[in-house]
């Protein structure tokens, strides 16, 4: 069989560059970028197995560690957030494993669906959107399931403007089976919210750069208590990327990663991490409850609807707000980002297009809150809304 030579391929015709504006990034990730943590990111690239790297790695590691409030190892991966999700799995589990995955929002199907991908037999307790996990709904569905190796819980869900109260839900758990591992997505809640994974009583926690950690994406960390150390050692998933005994291997010998970090990226977290120190661990949670007030203020103050139908269980990292009747979402959306340079977020799955979201996480000020919402306030008005 013969085939005939390959032509060369030809030189692309592309758009060409155009300078990337600077906007009111109003989404609950990627969030806006300190300009001091923008100047550290852009220093030049060091060896990542030379003493250089290792010395950073040695300041953000424990850093970390009390963010997570956790005296485990916090291991990073070049990844997002679910990047998280599978390797908070694929760790700690077995093919035919049964889990069962409190569900409010996309986020948490997404990890329901890896486990399912993974071969776990998932058992689902599913709150609608814009509810929080109801703790006596779950304490009662627990009694009825059996077997389960381990829980999945969503902390701040993003698609829906939620937060589970985690540290009932841990409580509850752990009456009901105590050797139960449990997985705690936190990637828009940790360092934004409060979380306390060693006190709570949690096995796995991880959480992504792009939210609260005032960084780009690139990053995600993770932390697993001896529990699920112990759950590591006889897991039987497929995995090598995700590996957490080779990352800690290298961690503890070296300060080093197994492969090649995101180095300019760790510049960057070091720098956000100091920013976040003298800012102060309470301080920062006392900003973003103030902002979460704020938001959902002004928009009930318009006359808009929230998502939240609680207002204990209401995201102080992002609101979700339902377009008003009349009113086309991708029509407000595109007059603020274009009118304003305001950017927010879409509805998610089957609330895409009925309604809008408003990050507010990680690096922000009060201006830029009131700046957004005094745009969304103009631009409805401007296209007919009327409270």
């Amino acid at each position: 069989m013969t085939t005939q030579a390959q032509k060369a391929i030809p030189l692309p015709q592309v758009e060409a560059r155009v300078p990337i504006p600077r906007q009111n990034l109003r989404v609950p990730g990627p969030t806006p970028v300190p300009q001091q943590v923008l100047d550290a990111q852009a220093a030049p690239l060091i060896n990542h197995r030379g003493p250089e790297f290792s010395a950073i790695m040695k300041r953000v590691t424990p850093r970390l560690q009390y963010f997570f409030q956790t005296t485990s190892p916090v291991l990073t991966y070049p990844a997002s957030g679910t990047g998280g999700q599978e390797c908070a799995l694929v760790n700690v589990f077995s093919p035919g494993d049964h889990v069962v995955a409190i569900i409010i929002g996309n986020f948490g199907t997404r990890l329901a669906k890896i486990a399912t991908a993974f071969g776990l037999n998932v058992t689902k307790i599913e709150f609608a959107w814009g509810e929080a996990a109801d703790p006596n709904v779950v304490e009662s569905r627990l009694k009825e399931i059996s077997d389960y190796r381990g829980v999945l819980i969503t902390h701040n869900e993003t698609s829906t403007g939620v937060t589970n109260d985690v540290k009932t839900l841990a409580e509850i758990v752990r009456r009901a089976n105590p050797d139960a591992l449990i997985v705690v997505d936190a990637v828009s809640s940790l360092s934004s919210l409060p979380l306390e994974m060693d006190p709570w009583d949690l096995d796995v926690v991880f959480t992504g750069s792009q939210k609260g950690w005032m960084i780009p994406p690139g990053i995600m960390m993770i932390a697993a208590s001896e529990r699920a150390w112990e759950a590591h050692k006889t897991s039987k998933l497929p995995r090598f990327y995700w590996d957490w005994s080779s990352t800690r291997k290298n961690l503890e010998a070296s300060w080093q990663h197994p492969t090649t970090p995101p180095v300019s990226l760790f510049y960057a977290l070091d720098e956000a991490l100091e920013m976040m120190i003298a800012e102060g661990r309470e301080e920062i949670f006392a900003r973003h409850v103030k902002a979460g007030e704020y938001v959902r203020g002004r928009a009930q103050a318009m006359g808009l609807k929230l998502l939240s139908t609680d207002p204990r269980y209401a995201s102080n990292t992002v609101t979700a707000i339902r377009t008003p009747a009349g009113i086309e979402t991708k029509a407000i959306l595109k007059k603020l980002r274009e009118e304003d340079q305001i950017v927010l977020a879409d509805g998610q799955d089957h609330m895409k297009g009925k309604m809008f979201r408003v990050g507010h996480l990680g690096y922000f000020t009060q201006t830029d809150l009131e700046q957004a919402m005094d745009a969304v306030e103009t631009r409805l008005h401007e296209l007919g809304y009327q409270a």
